[in-house]
Parts: C-alpha cells; sequence; structure tokens
C-alpha cells in the first residue's frame, strides 16, 4: 500500500462477459484507477455447491487485474450467503425482533450463532487465502461486508447465555447487575434467560425495554458475535498469509455494533461514506468530518480508507440525487484531509439489474466515458497521480479530543426517563460541529483512549462512566486542560444502573456541582439561557443544578443561567477551576448557537481556535506527513465563491502556485487546495 493515494473501488466482473472487461480496464486507464476490490458477494459463485469450489472466474479476474498493474483488495463473501446454504441449514437464517424465522433472501440474512453458516465461511476464507495468498497483486483482505443486524434465534439465546456466564460468572453477579430483585425477575438457572426482544422484556420497539441492562447486554453480545465471525475468517487467511493487511467496511455512525470492540482486530480501519440526507451542505460536511474522525481514531489516528462511496447518486433512498459538479472531488478530498489513504467507490460499472442497478457507478450501463461523472472520476484520478505519495501516512495533530462511547449512546436512548427525545448522535454532532466551525483539529476517540496528549476533552451525553475513566478525567484538567459535558452525564454505571450518590455521580466532585432535580418537556418547549452575552434556546431535559464545595475544590462558578420556569435563574452553565484546569458543564441540550459559543469559549482558553473561524463555509485541516512536512487543506463547501486570507505560506500541490499567508485567496464553489507548508 505504497505509490499514491489508493484509487479505485468495487468490481464485479463476474456479472459481465469477458468482452466487457476489455472496455472496463481502457476506461479505468483513462481514469487513473489503481486498485479493484473483487468477490464482495461471489459466494455462490465461488461454491455453488458444499462440496465443490469453483475459482475459474476468480482465478480469470486476479489475473487479469494483476496483468493490467492494479492493486487488489480480495474480500471474503460472507456478507450474503448463497440460497443452497439456507436450504441445507434453515437455522442459519435469522429470527427477527418480533420473533419471526426468516427465510432465504436479500443480504446480512446469516445468524452470526450459527455453526453451520461460521464453519462454511470460514473454510472459504480459508481456501480464498490459500489460493491467492501469495499473489503480489493483493495488498488488502476485505472481510464480510457491512456487519450488522441482530439475531433473537435459538442459536442466539443458548450464545448469550454463555456470553453472560463468561462475563458474570455467576447468577448472583448477573442478578445483581441487571437488578432482578425488580418485577421477580430473579434468575436461577442460565436456561431461563431469554435474548431481550418483541417477544420478552420490550414493548413499543427495540429503544423501549423494561430491563435495560439485559437489553445493553444482548447489544453487547451481538457486536461480539458479529465480531467472532470476523475474526474467525482472519484467522483462516493469517494461515496462509502472514502480512498482508485484513479490514472490514464499516458504516460511520452505526448504532447496532461498537466499532471501538473490533478496533483491535482490524489492521487497518476502512467505512463507506454515504452521508445522510441533510438540505444544508455545511451540515452534511461536518457529519462526514465526524465519521471519518470516528474511524480514524478506531486505531490510534493511524490513516484509514474509505473503502465505498458513490461516484453520483445512491439507490436506496426514497429521493436520490446526483451530487453536483464539483462535490465528488470535494468530498474525496475532505476524506484524504482527514485521513484517508485510500478513496473507493461501490461501483466500477453500473449492475444491470437487482436492488443497485441505479446506484452511482463510475460507468453506467452503456460504458461511456464521456459523461460528467467519469471526466470528474478521471480528473481525481489525475489530482491523485500528481500528488503522488506526499500525504500517505499523514496524521492529524489534534489537541481537542471528542469522546464517543457506544455503551452511552445504547444507555441514553432505551432509558425511561427523562426523555427520549434526546439523542445520542444530534447531541454528539452539535458538539463536533461547534468544533469544526472554529477549525479546530479534533481526535474522536474512545472513553478508553490515552487523553493525555490532549488539551480539550469534550464528552456530550456521557451518561455512562465506567472504570477510571472519571479519574483520567479529572487529571486532564488538574494539569491543565479543560472538560466539557452536558445534561444526562455521570448518570449509571457499566451495568447500566444509577449511581448510589448525587448526580452527576463520579463526575460531580470534579464539576463541583449536584443535579438535585431534572425536568423534561416537549421538544417544542424552549427554556432561555443566558450565556457570554447572548442568549439562546435550550430543549428537551433541564438539569437544576447546585454548585457545592467538594474535597475536589470549591463550587463550579456560574456562567450561564435559564431564563423561565422556577428554576429560572439557575446555573445552566458552569466552570469549575481544577488544579491548572477547568471542568465546563451544560445543564440542557443547547441549541447550535449556544453550543458553539460554549465550545468557543473552552476553545479560547487554550489558543485553539482555527484560521478562518469566522468563515463557516470554507473548512480547513491538517495532517503531518512522518518527516514532518505540514499539509493544510481548505475545503470550500459554500455554494458562492468567497475571498479569504491564506492562513499559511506554502506551495499548491493540485494547482502549483506559491502561495503567501495573508494575501487573498479566493475560492469558487467546491474548490480545494492542498498546501505544502513551507518550513
Amino acid at each position: 500500500m505504497t505509490g499514491q493515494i489508493s484509487y479505485g473501488g468495487d468490481y464485479n466482473p463476474e456479472q459481465w462477459p469477458e468482452d466487457v472487461w476489455d472496455q472496463d480496464y481502457a476506461a479505468f486507464e483513462l481514469a487513473g484507477i489503481d486498485t479493484l476490490t473483487v468477490g464482495v458477494f461471489a459466494w455462490a459463485h465461488l461454491q455453488p455447491a458444499e462440496d465443490r469450489y469453483d475459482f475459474t472466474t476468480l482465478d480469470a479476474i486476479v489475473e487479469r487485474a494483476a496483468a493490467e498493474g492494479k492493486r487488489i483488495v480480495l474480500a471474503t463473501p460472507s456478507g450474503a450467503m448463497p440460497p443452497w446454504l439456507a436450504r441445507a441449514y434453515p437455522e442459519a437464517c435469522r429470527v427477527d425482533f418480533e420473533g419471526r424465522e426468516h427465510v432465504y433472501g436479500q443480504r446480512h440474512n446469516a445468524c452470526p450463532s450459527s455453526p453451520a453458516f461460521r464453519r462454511l465461511a470460514v473454510a472459504l476464507a480459508g481456501e480464498l487465502a490459500r489460493r491467492y495468498g501469495e499473489n503480489p497483486a493483493v495488498v488488502a483482505w476485505h472481510v464480510g461486508n457491512e456487519y450488522g443486524g441482530a439475531c433473537y434465534c435459538g442459536l442466539c439465546a443458548a450464545g448469550f447465555r454463555e456470553w453472560l456466564r463468561e462475563r458474570y460468572g455467576s447468577l448472583a453477579r448477573l442478578n445483581d447487575a441487571w437488578n432482578t430483585t425488580f418485577w421477580s425477575h430473579t434468575y436461577t438457572d442460565w436456561a431461563e434467560i431469554e435474548p431481550p426482544n418483541a417477544l420478552s422484556e420490550h414493548w413499543r420497539g427495540p429503544d423501549h425495554t423494561a430491563f435495560q441492562g439485559t437489553t445493553l447486554d444482548y447489544k453487547r453480545f451481538m457486536t461480539d458475535a458479529l465480531l467472532g465471525g470476523f475474526v474467525a475468517e482472519k484467522a483462516a487467511i493469517r494461515e496462509h498469509v502472514p502480512d498482508t493487511p485484513v479490514t472490514t467496511n464499516f458504516m460511520g455512525l452505526y448504532q447496532p455494533v461498537d466499532y471501538h470492540r473490533w478496533a483491535e482486530h482490524l489492521d487497518f480501519a476502512s467505512w463507506d461514506n454515504y452521508p445522510p440526507e441533510d438540505a444544508d451542505p455545511l451540515r452534511t460536511a461536518a457529519r462526514m468530518a465526524l465519521a471519518h474522525g470516528l474511524i480514524r481514531g478506531l486505531k490510534g489516528g493511524a490513516p484509514f480508507w474509505v473503502m465505498e462511496q458513490t461516484p453520483s447518486t445512491t439507490a436506496c433512498r426514497d429521493v436520490n440525487p446526483v451530487k453536483r459538479p464539483g462535490i465528488l472531488r470535494l468530498w474525496s478530498w475532505q476524506s484524504v484531509a482527514h485521513g484517508a489513504d485510500a478513496v473507493l467507490y461501490f461501483q466500477m460499472r453500473h449492475a444491470r439489474g437487482a436492488s443497485e442497478k441505479y446506484h452511482g457507478a463510475v460507468l453506467d450501463h452503456a460504458g461511456r466515458t464521456d459523461t460528467r461523472v467519469f471526466r470528474e472520476v478521471a480528473a481525481l484520478g489525475a489530482e491523485f497521480a500528481a500528488v503522488g505519495d506526499a500525504l500517505l501516512g499523514a496524521r492529524t495533530p489534534a489537541r481537542v479530543a471528542l469522546l464517543v462511547d457506544w455503551d452511552s449512546w445504547w444507555a441514553v436512548e432505551m432509558s425511561d426517563g427523562p426523555s427520549r427525545h434526546v439523542r445520542y448522535v444530534p447531541v454528539l454532532a452539535a458538539h463536533h460541529r461547534a468544533l469544526w466551525r472554529a477549525g479546530a483539529q479534533v481526535d474522536v476517540v474512545p472513553v478508553t483512549a490515552d487523553l493525555s496528549g490532549y488539551d480539550v476533552v469534550v464528552a456530550p451525553l456521557l451518561h455512562m462512566v465506567k472504570g477510571d475513566l472519571a479519574e483520567r478525567l479529572g487529571a486532564v484538567v488538574r494539569r491543565g486542560g479543560s472538560l466539557l459535558t452536558t445534561a444526562l452525564s455521570g448518570r449509571v454505571d457499566e451495568d447500566d444502573n444509577a449511581f448510589l450518590a448525587d448526580v452527576p455521580g463520579p463526575l460531580a466532585g470534579l464539576l463541583g456541582l449536584r443535579v438535585e432535580e431534572t425536568d423534561a418537556q416537549r421538544p417544542e418547549v424552549v427554556n432561555p439561557v443566558s450565556f457570554g452575552g447572548g442568549e439562546f434556546a435550550g430543549r428537551h431535559v433541564f438539569e437544576v443544578v447546585v454548585p457545592e464545595d467538594g474535597p475536589e475544590g470549591p463550587a463550579a462558578e456560574v456562567l450561564g443561567s435559564y431564563g423561565a420556569d422556577f428554576y429560572a435563574g439557575t446555573p445552566a452553565v458552569t466552570r469549575a477551576s481544577r488544579g491548572d484546569g477547568a471542568a465546563w458543564h451544560v445543564a440542557t441540550v443547547l441549541d447550535d448557537a449556544g453550543v458553539d459559543a460554549v465550545v468557543r469559549a473552552v476553545l479560547d482558553e487554550h489558543g485553539l481556535v482555527g484560521a478562518l473561524a469566522d468563515v463557516p463555509e470554507v473548512e480547513v485541516a491538517e495532517r503531518v506527513a512522518p518527516d514532518g512536512t505540514r499539509y493544510l487543506f481548505l475545503l470550500h463547501h459554500g455554494e458562492a465563491a468567497r475571498v479569504v486570507e491564506c492562513p499559511v505560506s506554502g506551495v499548491d500541490l493540485l494547482g502549483g502556485g506559491e502561495l503567501v499567508a495573508g494575501a487573498e485567496l479566493e475560492l469558487g464553489p467546491a474548490a480545494v487546495l492542498v498546501v505544502r507548508v513551507s518550513p
């Protein structure tokens, strides 16, 4: 994986006669395509029956790609099992949340606890590795595809019980963790435990459960069950391929699977960049930056791959607009700006039929190379080739950490109170947008990450506080850093049981306050919050805060107050001095302007407001190469031209010109500058 930013994507030549392959490779040369992902959904083709493999077509695909000088990402096809497997082993099909036994169809359709599915998937992975593992054209292995979903069958129930035995060791410990004295749920035999679903503990859907601890553990179990399949396939590959890196493609901010539990098993992280629809291009850009940061954070800030993006349009939504001119280039360079060493597409050629026949592709059904989409793909390929290896391995020099915790995500969204309108990702994204708009370089990291290198730690909705996290957050503050938390933080332990202490539990002393009550109101109810000379909207939940002295220091200073209801005039934004630093707390869910104001105040104390922070349409990101060379990216997400002041002196790698700090730069819509900063 050297030479330049890897460029290409998913290629399915088994769907086409070989004369079409000739057209494809001619087009690939025009577009600068150098990397092809093959075999992702080829199980039925590779193994037409349980006792028979057929690698004839894949042999030809690999041989042709290697002969054309392409790098190959070779996939194991366990993302969709073949029909014969479901017929021979019907227990391999999933049972859904409602208790319905599925028959064969769609993809992601296999029970992760099925011994037959696991055995056959692992065997095929081993055969692929034995056959192609020594081929120098194979630069990476891609196991499965977009792991997700859940199963509630008898096999998963048995697997859940074994997982619980290993986690808790005894029924006494499990009963304590799940608080089973409530509603006469005390278990006296492991066999009594059922998966939490619509037939057992749930009502009104997956987020409404009578026993949050049980559902939380099932989410953890299902993450581990899916991971078990990946680990087993990777082990089969490693029997024949000792060094070639192995990954799988994640889906960004995907709630069902805790990607942090997978991170140590990946050789590098990768993901599929299909941002959610948003009429505001700046919110879309910020959301992608957040997801890039999340994936980069899985491997301690190491570069990642964009394994999929669309060249033009998706096909799975009710409305699927095309990317406007220049947006493909802009979003691709944004990926690189945030740490991507590969930018790949789904798909290289339009499929003839089925659900993705209208999904965007480098080549349309006619195979034309004179379309707008192909011209943009080719122009971007030429830019990547021109930049070469300059950016490979470069990292983001972040001094701000944004904490993400799947356990808190799961717990806060299935809590029976105080408000089901508080959703984890919108609050997380609002804080990330504020950091993004302020031009701060941010690492998005798990709560287990080493925080010693950060000056600011932002921890929105840190509902669950586990292990030594409170002590590590305190260490950040005492050595001169800042912590920012929000309402509903510090509420529960790792079992999702409330701390038997003043809210916010183990964070109370650090924050210099206690929460006496938590009010909740309908989403349309606004309580104005005054802060820093402005007034902002607080919604959903309103903590009634009492600043208090404690062993860690004096009571928090009140910086912002509520303007309405019986708690008008009481603290809504506080700052507690601790050691050489400060712990901030916002006691409600502020609107974007309010989050911006608080985040900017925190960053200002550390001089971390970035260049062009007052030009919201222009994103500034930085990477530092292994040799210390700095690269600054200016990405214009606005729809009208802007004139800005150049923040650095250096060389524009794409335009070739010399840039001088302080000089005026005119940035057109979707403009991209990649600047090698002068020493």
